[in-house]
């Protein structure tokens, strides 16, 4: 969470089809989203994005998987939520009712 690219990443899989709408191997919001399209959507290179998109698996905020030769990227919600829930148990917030 403490790089601006990585929550970039997070925003644009949000809504992977208003981002990446005219990806044609597979359906952006049901299988996820390829590598190649968020590392042009950030305008790094593709070693550059890999690692990002690395260390946002190793946390468990996205998900990984491999079609033909190309690897696609989903946010994992529930472990995106279990975060933002223990960060707001830790920091002390009360939620409103």
């Amino acid at each position: 969470m403490a790089s601006e690219q990585r929550l970039k990443i997070l925003h644009l899989l949000a809504r992977p089809a208003d981002h990446f709408g005219d990806q044609w191997s597979a359906d952006p919001a049901e299988f996820g989203v390829c590598m190649t399209l968020i590392a042009e959507a950030l305008g790094v290179s593709q070693p550059t994005a890999s690692r990002h998109l690395d260390i946002l698996k190793q946390a468990g905020f996205i998900t990984v998987q491999r079609h033909m030769k190309w690897s696609y990227c989903k946010r994992d919600e529930t472990a995106i939520s279990g975060y933002l829930e223990w960060l707001r148990v830790e920091l002390g917030v009360v939620a409103e009712i």
